[in-house]
């Protein structure tokens, strides 16, 4: 078959042998691959990643010495069963699946790992066990989404929003527009966006965003008027503290559910806004504890693969939450898949262009400037070699 094979840093597309599913696992004839965020940065990041995942015991993850098909978000077509399976769908039936695998007992990373080749492909073998049919209505674009709307859902959850809190979005690529969509699948009533693409930012603004702006010019968290006053400077905080202690003097006698509830409504106790650092470039996390409120929590989801350098002592001083997601769980995975059969989220926004596996290289050239485009998907069957 063919496939787009990366090696040094190289993308070329290669004729490779076809998968033959193994145990519990299906070949699927790809339909739809979308170019991720984290396959641009592994393309010349891998070998730093691969050290610190082999720390954390998963010693496969690509390096740029091995030949690579990437691809590990995908939608495709049953064409095969291997051994031991139940065999519970028809051939042609659309698939989704999250991108593991095991061989030979090994879990395997799919498509960011040289012994699991991913969707970059016109076949892709996945665990029967991890595979979802697609329902009717579903298109083969939204499909291939499911994946990166995954990531953005279990940000979501783990960022521990409410429906009232303020939610900020750092960056307004595939990964920061998809957590747009799922902060307003889950309620939340303020979602302001920030990116100094102007493409991006009218993207961010057709997911849902409330408040768009470039950071160049204006500050994402003063973009919002609040009920309670963010505060960004020590002096600010001490003096709203001494004149809630004082009135809090002035009343004599309160109950102490009364005196927590007036000393958090006077400013005693300020929170930030729930902020999402979805770029994944060394300086963003930094940049962010620098301007964020006291009080704020930050969850990052952008994926750095280089090492960066943040200052813990501003966070300390400013009492921030700092928490990192990584991927999704099966269930949230399975809840996109109802939540865009439901058109309760709608990613179709998201794609900016399609291309055949010859056009690989042209795509993540232009992904890489991010002018133009946001979510670029690879159709194997599609002659396209260029983005217009």
């Amino acid at each position: 078959m063919k496939a787009v094979v990366c090696r040094n840093g190289a993308l070329e597309v290669q004729d490779v042998p076809q998968p033959e599913p193994g145990p519990g696992n299906v070949l699927l004839r790809v339909l739809r691959a979308g170019i991720c965020g984290s396959d641009l940065h592994a393309r010349t990041h891998c070998d730093a990643t691969a050290a610190v995942v082999e720390e954390v015991g998963y010693d496969h993850f690509m390096r740029s010495s091995d030949s690579v098909v990437m691809g590990h978000e995908f939608v495709g077509e049953v064409v095969s069963y291997g051994p031991r399976c139940r065999r519970r769908w028809k051939p042609g039936t659309r698939l989704c699946a999250l991108p593991i695998i095991k061989h030979g007992g090994e879990v395997e990373m799919v498509g960011l790992s040289e012994q699991a080749p991913g969707a970059y492909a016109e076949y892709v073998e996945v665990s029967e066990d991890l595979a979802i049919p697609v329902p009717d209505g579903v298109t083969d674009d939204d499909a291939a989404l499911v994946e990166p709307l995954a990531v953005a859902h279990h940000a979501v959850r783990r960022s521990g929003v409410g429906k009232r809190d303020v939610a900020v979005v750092i960056g307004c690529g595939p990964i920061g527009l998809s957590v747009i969509l799922l902060l307003k699948a889950a309620g939340v009533k303020t979602v302001v966006a920030g990116d100094y693409s102007e493409k991006r930012r009218e993207l961010a603004r057709a997911c849902g965003a409330d408040a768009v702006v470039d950071p160049a010019t204006e500050s994402p968290y003063t973009a919002v008027k609040q009920q309670k006053r963010y505060f960004t400077r020590a002096g600010d905080l001490f003096d709203e503290a001494f004149k809630a202690l004082h009135l809090l003097q002035t009343i004599p006698g309160m109950p102490w559910r009364q005196v927590v509830r007036f000393a958090d409504d006077n400013g005693l106790t300020p929170t930030g806004p729930v902020i999402f650092e979805c770029v994944g470039l060394p300086g963003v996390i930094d940049s962010i504890l620098t301007a964020a409120p006291f009080r704020s929590r930050v969850t990052v989801v952008g994926v750095c693969m280089e090492p960066d350098v943040f200052r813990p002592v501003m966070a300390i001083n400013k009492e921030i939450d700092l928490r990192f997601v990584f991927g999704y769980n099966p269930d949230e995975f399975a809840e996109v898949v109802h939540l865009v059969s439901k058109r309760k989220v709608d990613p179709s926004v998201l794609v900016t262009g399609t291309v055949g596996l010859d056009g690989a290289v042209a795509a993540f050239d232009a992904l890489g400037g991010a002018e133009r485009h946001a979510k670029v998907l690879i159709d194997p069957a599609s002659p396209v070699r260029d983005l217009t």
